[in-house]
């Protein structure tokens, strides 16, 4: 009777129930007061290295389980996911925190054992990546990256395979939105304990469409250096005088766009792991571009004119432990080319051959407390003429050395070479581990590059003689920087 009483007083203590929301993301932010006249950024864009680099950035991701997984059984279960980010804090950009410039970048539902075990749906957003360059905080193996659609995902054993469809046509083309179908598959293998291997693709098709003035079109006989210079309509003009109104009319076609991906990780000894990526792209074109000719708007379809980009980029990281528990090192390597099968007349983005190396030491001088050495070296180079200027008062020549007022170059240099170097202490609650975060680092950055003034400013760049404020050559660029990066 007195056990029984007893029983009934004591609190039973149940099992607490796992809660069905969660939430994860990752911060940084930094101070990095410039005295140079930069923007707070040792270079221009994370071929050095995404250290210093990169400016603030939080993203947020949330989780609610509708269906929790119960694990190690095939039973149905569903989620729904979303993502927020953006690069914007108050006293650290331009736009001093304006939440206008966070998105929500991801927003997807995912149902498992549905109609097929071992099988993951996701409808929404279908992003998907092997893998990171950390150094470099580049994804080059991605696919899906724009599309919003429908997705199976099969997990078993050492198999990994998506497949998915969609449509990229709002993050292609914005507002000016036509529809992009989408398809594609990325199939990983684990074929040892250290070592797998993936591949995959997808293709993008924008059909024709007549009467839709977003869809893809060309007007006939467009030269590209005429386009460049924003005078096709001038020279129809002198070789068509009073004939404005019999523009070429543009015809609508088709466009076809694909991306190709391949990975290979394994590790072994010293080296824990090894990352090396790889991606061959050919880009959709253009839509079109509009010319002011006597007061005015013209309007051109430019696809056949920016229809044959391609894009090749190679990356590889590698993470070694050099001596337990005190020194680490992770070396990374990018080699890029873009190129342009319409234009043989002027640099650009799309017509370059990039190639980089990223070293970083780190060393431990107790668990919480170490010294970070960084250092990169990156040679970008124009493959269709001038591009960089290695003075701020170049005098501009064409390829042949010749003056020309009307040149399409834009510097002196057909090659820029840059080096960095950042070096400090970094502070690491969490112990051990180059990429073990939070991180609390006080950096000093030092770049030198075959370019004057190679680093975000607001410089005024004019040669006229009454330009009042002047330009330093700069070759070097020094930063201090105060940051914090978490995951949570």
């Amino acid at each position: 009777m007195l056990v029984a009483l007893a029983s009934l007083l004591v609190p039973v203590r149940a099992e607490p129930e796992r809660s069905r929301f969660s939430a994860g993301g990752y911060l940084r932010v930094m101070a990095r007061p410039d005295f140079q006249g930069g923007d707070g950024k040792l270079g221009y864009w994370n071929l050095h290295g995404r250290l210093l680099n990169e400016g603030p950035y939080a993203a947020l991701e949330l989780k609610l389980d509708l269906l929790p997984e119960v694990a190690g059984k095939n039973t149905p279960w569903t989620s729904v996911h979303a993502k927020i980010e953006g690069g914007t804090v108050q006293g650290g950009t331009r736009d001093n925190g304006s939440l206008a410039n966070l998105r929500l970048s991801q927003l997807y539902a995912r149902a498992g054992n549905v109609g097929l075990a071992h099988v993951t749906w996701q409808i929404g957003t279908l992003d998907y990546y092997f893998g990171d360059l950390g150094l470099y905080d580049l994804r080059p193996a991605q696919i899906f990256f724009e599309t919003i659609g429908l997705s199976a995902r099969y997990q078993r054993g050492d198999i990994d395979l998506l497949i998915g469809v969609g449509d990229s046509g709002y993050a292609l083309r914005g507002e000016q939105y036509d529809s992009v179908l989408t398809g594609g598959l990325a199939l990983r293998v684990k074929l040892a304990e250290k070592f797998q291997i993936g591949i995959g693709g997808q293709l993008l098709w924008e059909p024709e469409v007549r009467g839709n003035r977003f869809a893809p079109h060309t007007t006939p006989g467009l030269d590209y250096e005429d386009y460049l210079r924003g005078e096709v309509v001038q020279r129809f003009d002198e070789q068509n005088p009073g004939r404005l109104d019999d523009l070429p009319k543009p015809v609508p076609q088709s466009a076809l766009g694909w991306k190709a991906i391949a990975y290979v990780g394994f590790g072994a000894g010293p080296l824990r792991w090894n990352n090396l990526f790889a991606k061959l792209e050919h880009r959709l074109g253009d839509q079109f571009v509009t010319e002011t000719y006597q007061g005015r708007d013209f309007t051109l379809h430019v696809n056949d004119l920016t229809n044959q980009r391609y894009a090749l980029q190679i990356g590889n990281e590698a993470q070694f432990q050099l001596v337990e528990g005190r020194l680490d090192l992770v070396w990374s390597l990018l080699y890029g080319q873009d190129w342009d099968d319409d234009n043989a007349v002027a640099p650009s983005d799309f017509d370059r051959t990039y190639y980089s190396t990223v070293l970083r030491l780190q060393t431990y001088l107790t668990p919480e407390l170490h010294v970070l050495l960084e250092t990169s070296l990156a040679r970008e180079k124009s493959r269709n003429g001038n591009a960089y200027r290695r003075f701020g008062d170049s005098v501009f020549r064409s390829t042949d050395g010749l003056s020309d007022a009307r040149g399409l170059e834009y510097g002196d240099s057909d090659t820029r070479d840059t080096w960095q170097l950042k070096v400090g202490p970094v502070l690491s609650p969490l112990g051990l581990g180059v990429y073990t975060r939070p991180s609390f680092r006080l950096l000093y950055g030092l770049q030198w590059s075959s370019q004057v003034n190679a680093f975000g400013n607001s410089f005024v760049e004019s040669l006229d003689q009454f330009n009042q404020y002047g330009a330093p050559n700069q070759r070097f660029h020094h930063l201090v920087a105060l940051e914090v990066e978490a995951w949570f």
